[in-house]
This record gives structure tokens, sequence and C-alpha cells, in this order.
């Protein structure tokens, strides 16, 4: 008698996503009942199916794949014992609910629909902390301690701490109309990070080896143009102003549009790939016209850069950072720079002066004047 084949279920984070891991030796049976059952897709990366966590019942999936094989699940229930355990030792955020105004004041000042998601769930989170008080009739000293909470029992990022401030400030100082405050909790200083880049050879490898004319023409663009993948997937076809030489960005951070140069040889490459693929509404289009996803932008780049033989990390965003560098590099003026990036401020661009070879290459290293031998 056949024993049953074996699929092992466990949980996993993909692209920032949590999801089930669904992993099986190969069984087209199994594979197909998958696909007629659950919304999960092949990764290549993770040799497995995922699923959206969200969107798994073990129950439903369980009834469907008894037939078909066992099912080990012992991931599932450890990390939900390890899960109550932390219930335990910290108090676990509640979700709360958005109070009336906040939504509406957020529209209306034509916040950026991802600063309005980010506001609205800090501000859950922190009507869901005190639900058995009037969060109108918090004090300062009360938000000070919520916000030391997190610190404490979440470990916070300071660039969360900064955002769950600003959503608490922009209930009680825009939608109330009360005066400032200033909420501030000293923290360790963190070191400095400075953004990776590519160097020219490596890109121009990723685009050369990249023969899919669509997948060409975003990296070219999101490098020559310095893009964020937001910004690239958000890109119409009347974007590309070639009689001014021009490229408009629309909508960016903060809600803010601006222009950057285009580039006479990225021009010709996306008059090819438009006159093969004609795209209507968005420049670069996903599956049956609708917008192209960012995850989709992730793995092209991705792709590309294994095609290339690039052992680094490469993640979109990179690109934009070996924009600003090697414009540096070349000579470009700071504040072009900085204006082409989107930059509100200086200092932020700034820290491609400590990336650029320029200033570096100038000097010479005290070993070269020591014999090192054969």
């Amino acid at each position: 008698m056949n024993q049953k084949p074996q699929i092992k279920l466990s949980y996993a984070e993909h692209n920032q996503v949590q999801v089930v891991k669904i992993v099986f030796d190969y069984n087209q049976a199994i594979i197909n009942k998958i696909k007629e059952t659950t919304n999960a897709k092949w990764s290549a990366g993770n040799k497995s199916w995922l699923v959206k966590r969200d969107e798994f019942n073990l129950k439903v999936f369980f009834e469907n794949m008894k037939e078909l094989a066992w099912l080990d699940y012992s991931e599932l229930k450890k990390e939900k014992n390890d899960t109550v355990e932390t219930e335990k030792q910290h108090a676990v955020l509640v979700k709360g609910e958005i109070p009336v105004g906040y939504l509406e004041k957020l529209e209306q000042i034509r916040q950026s629909k991802n600063t309005v998601k980010i506001y609205c769930h800090c501000i859950e989170q922190f009507t869901g902390h005190f639900s058995d008080r009037d969060i109108n009739g918090l004090e300062k000293n009360d938000i000070n301690e919520y916000i030391l909470h997190l610190i404490k029992s979440r470990n916070i990022s300071p660039s969360y701490q900064n955002q769950m401030i600003n959503a608490i400030k922009f209930y009680y100082e825009k939608v109330l109309g009360r005066k400032k405050e200033v909420y501030y909790i000293d923290r360790p200083r963190t070191g400095v990070k400075l953004p990776e880049v590519l160097s020219k050879p490596e890109i121009e490898k990723m685009i050369k080896t990249t023969h899919n004319l669509k997948h060409k023409s975003l990296i070219s663009i999101m490098y020559s143009c310095g893009l964020r993948r937001s910004e690239a997937i958000n890109l119409k076809p009347s974007d590309i102003e070639s009689d001014r030489m021009m490229v408009k960005i629309r909508d960016a951070k903060g809600n803010k549009d601006r222009y950057v140069p285009l580039s006479a040889g990225v021009l010709k490459l996306a008059r090819r790939y438009f006159r093969e693929k004609k795209p209507k509404v968005w420049l670069f289009p996903g599956e049956n016209g609708k917008q192209y996803s960012e995850t989709s932008v992730l793995k092209v780049v991705k792709d590309a850069a294994k095609r290339a033989g690039i052992l680094r990390r490469v993640y979109p965003h990179i690109l934009r950072h070996s924009f600003a560098t090697h414009h540096l590099e070349q000579g470009t003026d700071l504040r072009y720079i900085q204006i082409w990036l989107g930059h509100a401020s200086s200092k932020t661009t700034e820290i491609y002066t400590h990336v650029s070879q320029n200033d570096y290459n100038k000097f010479k290293n005290p070993i070269d004047d020591i014999d090192l031998g054969e």
C-alpha cells in the first residue's frame, strides 16, 4: 500500500507580507487541488506555494487535502503557542476605531494614500490602547507614557515612533484644533547607514541581459530618472514629454509633482516599447491592463540582477541610490540631484556624498608605498 505524500505548513514572510508556506514533493494532484481551492501562488525563490496568512483557513485546507496527503501543521501550532506566551509577557495593541472626523480631515487636506493608511493604522492602535477611556480627555503625560510603552513592549523603531506621534498630533491639533504639543521620548542614537549602490557596469549588465522589452524599459527609466518603484508604476504614457525631454512624476512622496530629465537613449527604448506593447492607461501595465504591482517590480529587478551575476542584495530602490551617486561622481551639482529626487531638504541628498568615489580617489593610500611582495 502506497503511503500518502506529506504537506508541511509553516508561517513565513514574503515581500513584507505574512504568508503560509505549503511545502511538498512534486505531486500534480496536490498542485491542482491547491489551485482549485486556494489563492496560493508558486514561489520559485522559496520553492513552495505561498498563501496570505489572513486568507488561509487550516480547517478548510485540511478537509480539501485529507484524501490526497498527510498534513504536518506542527509549526503552525508551535507559533500559535509562542504568540500566546508573548501576549502574556507584553501588552499587545488592540485595534480600536478611527475617531470621527479623522479620515475626513486627512482627505480634506489631500494627504497621500500612503500617509492616510499609516495615520489610520496608528490612530486605531492608539484608540485601542485607551479603549476604556475617552481619548479627548487624555493629557500629555498619558500620551508620553503610551509612546514609552510602545518602545519598551514592542521595541518600535524611531521612524515608527515618529509616525505614531504625528498621527496622534494630527488628531488633537488638526481635527480638534488644539494647541501644538511636543511629545518626545529620548532614545539611544542609531548608527547612520549609507545607501547601497551598484556600479555603472553592473547596471549596464542588468539592462543588457534583460530581453523582455517591458522589463528592460522599466529598469532603464527607474535608474535614469531616480524613481521610487511607486513612482514608476504610477507613470502614464503622457508623462513622457519627449518634446521637452522631461518625465513628469505625479503624486510622489508628500503629494508632490516634479520633473526629471529624459535620456535620449531611454526615449529611444521607450518608443520601441510603446510601439510594440501599446500601453493605454499605465506606461507599465500589469495583467488585464491594471496597474503594475510593487511586488512585480521587485521581481523584475531581482531577476535582472541574478542574470547579471550580481551576488549582493539588489532591490528597486538601489537604482535610485545609484542614480544619485553616479550623478555626483560625474560632477552634477547636488542641488539638481535634490530636485530630481524630490527631496525637501538638501540634508537628505547629502548622504550620497559619503558614497561617491570622487573625493576618495583624490588621495593616495599609505599602503601604496609598501612592498607587499608577490
